[in-house]
């Protein structure tokens, strides 16, 4: 390891523009995409932001880790699908599913009450065509200006690459899959 100074000085110009909502993506390969944004959601709720997470890959009745914690805070979280492809008994039924959570969210995201919505795990339905990117890429233009947006999941779509403001790519190092070591409650869910 190399020990460095720490800076005196700032070494980035401080930002000089209006503040307003955000798109912000969470995507690639390594842990922590839904992670990253649930704490975005929390850190908003901390500072009496109204937000809403829309989860596209979980059940209305998932009651994983990140439910319990946001019922506690008051953060309303809603499943809108039936679990991942590989689990689901009928994909036209989960494409539904997908369409009609499309829909909520939308709604959501144009009405403009929400500081702060969150679309975890929408990739997958984007990338199966359960959703169309064009119109997850027209609300996001169209959205009110104080309305930020946070979207997760693999391999995002370089259309909603290019629209967002902030995008962050979580690299794959390791995993403990690798070594054998199952999914554990309080880290994967």
């Amino acid at each position: 390891m190399h020990i460095e100074t720490p800076p005196t000085q700032r070494d980035t110009p401080k930002p000089q523009g209006e503040r307003r909502g955000l798109v912000m993506v969470h995507t690639g390969n390594g842990k922590g995409k839904s992670t990253a944004a649930f704490g975005l959601a929390a850190r908003a709720h901390g500072r009496g932001k109204k937000v809403k997470v829309y989860q596209f890959m979980k059940v209305p009745s998932a009651r994983f880790g990140e439910h319990r914690l946001f019922e506690q805070l008051g953060i309303p979280i809603e499943g809108l699908g039936d679990g991942f492809s590989w689990k689901s008994r009928d994909l036209d039924h989960s494409a539904e599913l997908a369409l009609a959570g499309w829909a909520k969210a939308d709604a959501t995201i144009r009405a403009g009450e929400h500081f702060m919505v969150v679309l975890d795990e929408i990739m997958y339905p984007l990338r199966y065509g359960w959703i169309p990117l064009d119109a997850v890429l027209t609300c996001l233009r169209e959205r009110p200006p104080q309305v930020t947006v946070v979207l997760t999941g693999r391999n995002a779509p370089a259309e909603l690459i290019t629209l967002a403001d902030t995008v962050t790519e979580m690299t794959l190092v390791k995993h403990h899959f690798a070594a054998g070591v199952p999914a554990q409650r309080g880290i994967e869910d």
